[in-house]
């Protein structure tokens, strides 16, 4: 069989990903903080970019600064002092632009104003961090008068709390064989690791914790040991016929020992959570004037970009080594920044697609709330689902109804005997509202919601209606059930 060449050709279609596409679909997803977070981290890496807050607004193009030596800093403002010359200047072909370019990049920024030691404010007026719960409980033990055996044996429980304050491993005897101490010892430690404040913080399970809270406030009579002992399950169901029927107590005195444990914390290593508060900050701003609402981006905040007139003047006088780093630097600078325009602009166009098919919600309220899809917003704007999805996600707009995320604004359809569909949000609010307006003491049953959203016109099995209770955090009927 001979061989032969051919040339044949061939019509393919198929998609590139460049880097410049990838990075403006991965700025598309990301929250406004972390475009933030990489935006200051890129404005580190190349020295080409500036924010056109930290300096002045122009620089002639014309003239270049010169570099005969090390930087003195102005007396006036603390700032390094350079010195213009014309661009013609020979002094400008005798830069060495690499090492000015590597340093300028490695340097950093010099404060605008240098205080004294004297003048700084202490250690404890700048601490911004709350006090853990290991912390907490080690501060104790330093003032606990503890042996160094116990002082082991109390660090080693302390580090294996849980966020709720509970020590439920390793066991006690695993911590008595790690310390080489008896197990007797390491128990009467745990005891008194159980008083520190908060009480009842290294308890093994729930009751544990409430019985030593109850010691603690001497309330630890047999009727309320026996129902935390014995009965928890009852008492986490309201089921206080069934305790009274065990015990053998009138159900007045159960009551009154069930009012005392719902004052004991189940969680009492909850309010030393280290856990941050997370503020959110709009995307975008929707404003309505007369009879129209408008789009309005928020750019507090975000660093305005720019290309440095001075990394432009290198490519004119620097070397060609020099010339071909700054082109490298600047078409990533260009890219970034038509990136973040092109983000921008797409969450904009987004939004008000949004505002146009919700315009009921942003008039009146949540219960006017429409169904919608990312379907219905990508045919508006001409875009694939895919966009939408990237832009809704983590993207937060402020609204006369208050502050949501635009993926709030996507729900699916519920029936409705008497008209349009209804969104399931809109549906999620009906209940929170039928739960706030019940007898605490005749809680609505997930049966009992179906029927009355059914007289509104709104068509739901009760397993919905059972899931978005849920999803709002509500309890079951009997949960809620308030008896005294």
């Amino acid at each position: 069989m001979a061989l032969e060449f051919r040339q044949q050709l061939r019509l393919t279609q198929q998609l590139v990903m460049t880097p410049q596409l990838q990075q403006a679909i991965k700025l598309l997803q990301l929250s406004r903080m972390e475009l933030v977070d990489l935006v200051r981290e890129e404005m580190l890496e190349n020295p080409v970019l500036e924010d056109q807050a930290d300096g002045p607004a122009e620089v002639k193009e014309e003239k270049v600064p010169s570099i005969d030596g090390p930087s003195k800093p102005d007396p006036a403002n603390g700032e390094r002092s350079t010195k213009e010359v014309p661009a013609d200047d020979n002094t400008a072909s005798d830069i060495d632009w690499e090492t000015y370019l590597e340093s300028y990049t490695m340097s950093p920024a010099l404060p605008s104003m240098r205080q004294q030691d004297d003048d700084l404010p202490g250690l404890e007026s700048t601490l911004s961090s709350a006090s853990s719960l290991t912390d907490h409980l080690t501060w104790q033990l330093k003032l606990s008068g503890f042996s160094e055996e116990e002082e082991a044996i109390a660090a080693l429980i302390i580090g294996n709390l849980d966020p709720n304050g509970y020590f439920r491993e390793p066991s006690i005897e695993d911590v008595a064989e790690t310390t080489g101490q008896t197990v007797d010892l390491a128990e009467s430690v745990l005891a008194a690791l159980q008083k520190f404040d908060p009480v009842g913080v290294a308890a093994r399970d729930l009751s544990e914790c409430l019985l030593v809270q109850a010691r603690h406030i001497g309330a630890d009579d047999d009727v309320l040991v026996a129902m935390i002992t014995r009965h928890l399950r009852n008492l986490e169901n309201k089921n206080y016929q069934a305790i009274a029927r065990d015990l053998k107590e009138p159900l007045e005195e159960i009551y009154e020992a069930a009012k005392v444990i719902t004052t004991l914390d189940p969680k009492p290593g909850r309010q030393y959570s280290v856990d941050e508060v997370r503020y959110i900050t709009p995307d975008v701003y929707v404003y309505k004037l007369g009879d129209k609402f408008f789009v309005v981006p928020n750019d507090d905040g975000l660093p305005k970009l720019r290309i440095s007139n001075f990394y432009k003047s290198a490519l004119s006088h620097g070397e060609a080594s020099t010339r071909e780093y700054v082109q490298t630097k600047l078409r990533s600078a260009q890219w970034l920044i038509r990136s973040i325009q092109q983000r921008q602009r797409t969450i904009i166009r987004v939004t008000e697609s949004i505002v146009k098919f919700q315009r009921e919600f942003f008039e009146r309220g949540i219960a006017h709330l429409r169904p919608m899809v990312l379907r219905d917003v990508a045919e508006d704007i001409g875009m694939h689902e895919s966009t939408i999805s990237r832009v809704t996600t983590n993207k937060y707009v402020s609204t006369p109804q208050g502050i949501f995320e635009l993926k709030f604004f996507f729900n699916s359809a519920i029936g409705r005997s008497n008209g349009d569909d209804i969104a399931s949000e809109s549906v999620k609010n009906k209940i929170k509202e039928l739960v706030a307006s019940e007898d605490p003491r005749k809680p609505y049953s997930d049966q009992s919601i179906t029927k009355l959203l059914k007289e509104q016109g709104i068509e739901i099995a009760r397993r919905t209606v059972a899931k978005y209770r849920e999803q709002l955090g509500i309890l079951s009927s009997s949960k809620r059930k308030q008896v005294f």
